[in-house]
């Protein structure tokens, strides 16, 4: 039994990875920094902010499938989903650098109002691209292996975006903000991420191909596709799975963001990067292209309050954790095809539990090994990013085995649905929980209380989301006998009636 053989170019696999690099310009920034935007630079209350990050994404992820309607229907010379990729690639530019922009001298129920209606706008632009473009790489082979090694480059792709937004994004909003405020800085920085998602989408457009048709067009109503989709048990595993993991993504990005800005030691961290070189006691000093970037921290070890050290480390430790990560994409491509995708994910996201667990350890000044446990984080969750989108290519294989009908965008649009879902409940969980358990005001960052509760966020609730996503990875029946099995037998039908492999 063998998987249909369907080879793609360099250019194609690496056109195709731009796509995801430009979406993580967006949804890096949202995973990371837009929690701590809404409430530090809008000024919001935890329970408004929550309300933001909530609404919008809740309003996505009911738009997704709605998409996955939309797209699945669309004819045009270039294919059902390659299009949106140029359709929206202009407005999101713009969207973007409005949901990042702050009105001056509004009232706050026009602030609340703007970052609804900015968010809401650039979420939907969000599914009406990247819906789509999810289900575009399901359509360019039908080869398992060329699949997976086609997500393992939008992997890697992604990971370089997210190295660049991680790693850049807080030092440029300081440097930017310079003479200004965080908010000009916040402004400046989403233009220019903007700028650069324009150009790698029209790049995706350009050089990307749609090969898979189905044997039989899509003529059901999009009800009759989802009931189908409800008898499909891998795709509803792959859905919990999606919730967990995208929870876990965004309650992180907050958890993390204000454990290194608020518990971990200033005096720490400036020593850390003055062994990287990364400080300077002159003000004048300090001009080339590390500062350019807002990467040298100006002052000495007792003058930090207001400094950019924490800027600096939190970037740091997310480049090396991303850097990691791409290292760890690359080199693990060939453990789906000896292991089978799902068995590589459930020991790895076991193993990311494990050492999410270990951070409660760690005390204050212990910034080294808060650099180590994201450098092992990041080499146990790297394999499970192209594996577990490949699993949902998989899953539409399996919703084709099973009914004879292929409706790629309806998968990929239910699983948006979950993952936008659980990256709205997971930004909102983080203030929720933190207001319940640890009494959080956002006035009030660096009290005792709320330090506490970013301590057990960023380890024990991140370690518990990771053993959800273990749970259902479980229960999903796609392992490596049946997704060769159901290659075999739909190349076998797609050869019987005619058409390409």
């Amino acid at each position: 039994m063998s998987a249909p053989q369907q080879k793609l170019s360099f250019i194609e696999k690496a056109g195709f990875s731009c796509g995801d690099a430009a979406a993580n310009f967006v949804f890096m920034s949202m995973v990371l920094f837009q929690l701590n935007f809404y409430t530090d630079v809008f000024g919001l209350s935890a329970n408004a902010a929550a309300a933001i990050l909530l609404w919008p994404r809740l309003w996505d992820a009911v738009f997704d499938p709605i998409m996955g309607v939309i797209a699945d229907r669309t004819k045009t010379r270039w294919g059902k989903f390659r299009p949106w990729v140029l359709w929206t690639s202009v407005p999101w530019a713009v969207v973007m650098i409005l949901a990042y922009t702050t009105p001056q001298g509004w009232s706050m129920g026009m602030m609340i109002a703007w970052a609804g209606i900015t968010n809401t706008v650039l979420m939907t632009l969000y599914s009406m691209n990247n819906m789509p473009y999810s289900a575009l790489g399901g359509v360019m082979t039908g080869d398992l292996d060329e699949r997976t090694k086609l997500n393992a480059y939008r992997f890697v792709s992604a990971n370089i975006a997210q190295f660049i937004v991680g790693g850049f994004t807080l030092p440029l909003v300081a440097k930017f903000a310079q003479g200004h405020d965080r908010a000009h800085g916040w402004q400046i920085t989403m233009g220019i991420w903007a700028v650069v998602c324009l150009i790698l989408f029209l790049v995706t457009f350009f050089t990307t191909k749609e090969r898979i048709q189905p044997v039989v067009e899509t003529k059901s109503s999009p009800k009759q596709d989802f009931m189908d989709l409800l008898k499909n048990s891998p795709w509803l595993a792959l859905v919990g799975y999606t919730l967990f993991h995208f929870a876990m993504l965004t309650y992180r990005g907050g958890a993390h963001y204000n454990y290194y800005h608020h518990y971990a030691d200033k005096a720490s961290m400036f020593d850390f990067l003055e062994t990287l070189g990364l400080t300077t006691a002159n003000p004048e000093k300090g001009s080339g292209i590390l500062d350019f970037l807002g990467y040298i921290v100006h002052g000495t070890r007792d003058s930090l309050a207001s400094s950019n050290v924490a800027d600096v480390y939190n970037s740091i430790v997310n480049m090396v954790g991303t850097g990691t990560t791409i290292i760890g994409i690359m080199l693990s491509t060939g453990l789906p095809k000896r292991f089978g995708k799902k068995n590589v994910a459930l020991v790895c996201f076991s193993l990311a539990a494990l050492n999410a667990f270990a951070m409660y350890l760690l005390p204050p000044t212990a910034t080294w090994a808060m650099a180590t446990l994201a450098i092992t984080g990041s080499i146990v969750y790297a394999p499970t990013c192209a594996v577990m989108w490949a699993m949902y290519a998989d899953a539409a294989d399996y919703s084709e085995w099973q009914t004879g009908r292929r409706f790629t965008g309806m998968v990929f649009a239910t699983i948006g649905f979950a993952l936008k879902s659980g990256l709205a409940l997971g930004s909102a969980a983080f203030l929720w929980i933190m207001v319940w358990l640890w009494d959080y005001d956002t006035k009030f960052p660096k009290a005792e209380n709320a330090i506490a509760g970013y301590r057990a966020s960023s380890s024990i609730m991140v370690g518990l989301l990771f053993l959800g996503c273990v749970l259902c990875v479980a229960f999903c029946g796609l392992n490596k006998r049946k997704t060769l099995q159901i290659a075999s037998d739909l190349a076998d039908r797609r050869r019987a009636a005619g058409m390409a492999t």
